[in-house]
């Protein structure tokens, strides 16, 4: 006979977990025990929420399942937001939430939450073991469906339900099938009928395309079409691809915002890209996604259909005759090459005493390794990642887009580096990401996990800031009052350095990639840089003008005369 937490842990083992992420305590004492008796390493991190972001790190790179388990109460409600960024990036998690003993439950006992109501909306699988004979189903059930369904699966456990022993009979087993789904022959026919009549057609690829590299660029070529791709495309699709036009959206470029809107057919494949504003007004366009639901919800669609995007592709090349006119190709690709010349340039460096994000993203790329993993927090390290740092086929990009919360960065680094040990592996922090949760510094030390943390330090949550002035407001309670970074890590028992001169940049760089264990480095960069849109409409330029009307009356000038140099004058 085996008690409860050893079948849990050895099912979830044979799905091929390797490590749990967590806090342990009374609720689960009986199940860390059982993984401290197991192939199991348990990653002790000082805050939940990093738990699940760490374990959604790992998992969102490897494809393979991790886990995170913690106690009842809250320690459940700490979990919560890490599991919503982690579901939300198709990470197959599993979350072991204990409960309290089944003889209290409902009486109002202390730390009693119901887990079922706070996991059920953020899961791909939320079930209780109310039975020691259910311990072993469930558990593979709720793998099963994470691994498949690529999302986090939460298992309820009441923590006396751990201790009871189970004769454990029928070899449950997780399945991990690999189907191949295409859309209907008479469904391509639509779509070849939609090639033909059109003259000016985009790709525009997502996630979906992950793995369908090959097979994109093999269609751009086909139909002389430019190839745009969302943010969390970038990794996938904007390497070895002269078709390449960049991104859409607000953190997109003019090259690839203008590919979009001047096509007469646009071409969806693989993406759910939430803005409409981005979608073209007058073109036809076509949606590939692996989901049906996914079909038509964000732009009216023409035809909508579902299918894996490489497998797709592969069907409807014979179908299709290749185009001569790439009129609208070189108009993207001729605007793709200025953007990119003016990228580089807002990374210049003129006064040393100055240092624009632009440049310290632009010189983390030159000198990052050639298969560097990156993390960046929700705000503006996204942005820079997302614009300066270059995908290669190698390297690994990963940033909060869906659930667009703070303190990721480096949490996901951690499950990434523990998945990776000899891999470079690279959080990009702002200075309100890493305060929300720098606690877990520590962790990086106790666990000796070699991240390397870069603070994008502008004493301000400097994404919101720009969006109050793109508003026409006055910024207010963005300012953060920070420490030393540099010596702040030191502390905690970190390389730490910290950088306030563009001069000084690049060797301070050299010194904290080439350490060997966790390191930080902490750079003042510029306050007064804006993100800018791919497309500045006139309603932004008149709410920037009135927030520099504001300023000045309000005794700011030298806010105004900063972001006008900055943004506007060089």
């Amino acid at each position: 006979m085996s008690t409860v937490s050893e079948v849990i842990v050895d099912t979830l083992v044979q799905a091929g977990a390797q490590r749990c992420y967590g806090i342990v305590g009374d609720t689960i004492n009986h199940f860390t025990d059982a993984v401290r008796r197991s192939e199991l390493t348990w990653v002790h991190v000082r805050h939940e929420e990093v738990g699940a972001l760490a374990a959604g790190g790992e998992s969102y790179l490897t494809g393979e399942l991790s886990l995170c388990a913690g106690t009842t109460g809250p320690g459940s409600l700490h979990f919560l937001n890490g599991i919503f960024e982690s579901h939300r990036n198709g990470a197959p998690v599993v979350l072991i939430a204990s409960n309290i003993d089944r003889s209290e439950q409902g009486l109002g006992f202390p730390q009693e939450v119901d887990q079922k109501k706070l996991y059920e909306q953020c899961s791909v699988f939320c079930e209780y073991i109310s039975h020691p004979e259910q311990a072993r189903r469930i558990t593979a059930q709720a793998a099963q469906a994470a691994l498949n369904r690529r999302g986090v699966a939460v298992v309820i456990v009441n923590g006396d339900m751990f201790k009871e022993k189970t004769k454990d009979e029928l070899p449950w087993r997780v399945h991990r099938p690999t189907p191949c789904q295409l859309p209907a022959e008479s469904e391509l026919r639509a779509l070849v009928d939609l090639i033909t009549s059109a003259s000016r057609i985009t790709i525009y690829g997502g996630i979906g395309c992950r793995g369908a590299h090959d097979q994109v660029v093999a269609l751009a070529e086909k139909l002389k079409a430019p190839v745009v791709h969302t943010t969390r495309a970038k990794e996938f699709l904007s390497y070895d691809n002269p078709y390449d036009a960049g991104m859409n959206g607000i953190l997109g470029n003019r090259a690839g915002y203008h590919a979009i809107q001047e096509a007469d057919l646009l071409l969806c494949l693989g993406t759910d890209f939430a803005y409409t504003q981005f979608y073209p007004d007058q073109a036809k366009i076509v949606q590939l996604d692996i989901d049906a639901t996914h079909l038509g919800r964000r732009a009216p669609v023409d035809l909508g259909l579902v299918g894996d995007v490489a497998a797709t592709i592969d069907a409807l090349l014979p179908m299709i005759d290749p185009r001569d006119d790439d009129a609208h190709l070189n108009a993207a690709q001729s605007r793709y090459v200025e953007d990119q010349r003016k990228a580089q340039s807002r990374g210049d460096e003129p006064d040393p005493t100055l240092i624009h994000p632009q440049y310290v993203a632009q010189t983390l790329d030159r000198l990052a390794a050639d298969d560097a993993a990156f993390t960046a927090d929700g705000g503006s390290p996204m942005v820079w990642l997302l614009r300066h740092l270059r995908a290669n086929g190698k390297r690994a990009f990963l940033t909060s887009l869906l659930h667009g919360t703070m303190a990721n960065a480096f949490p996901q680094a951690l499950g990434i580096a523990e998945a990776y040990p000899d891999r470079q592996v690279i959080a990009l922090s702002g200075d309100g990401g890493l305060t929300m949760l720098m606690g877990d510094l520590l962790t990086l030390v106790q666990e000796s996990v070699p991240v390397k943390v870069l603070v994008f330090n502008n004493g301000s949550l400097g994404f919101v800031e720009m969006e109050q002035r793109i508003e026409g407001q006055l910024d207010c309670y963005t300012d953060l009052v920070n420490p030393d970074f540099g010596a702040m890590a030191r502390a905690c028992g970190l390389f730490g350095e910290r950088v306030e001169r563009a001069d000084a940049l690049e060797a301070a760089m050299g010194r904290w990639l080439a350490h060997e264990g966790p390191a930080l480095l902490d750079v003042r960069v510029s306050r007064m840089e804006l993100v800018m849109p791919p497309s500045v409409t006139a309603q932004q330029v008149t709410s920037t003008a009135l927030f520099g009307l504001k300023a000045l009356l309000t005794g700011r000038a030298d806010e105004v005369e900063d972001l006008l140099k900055d943004n506007f004058l060089r």
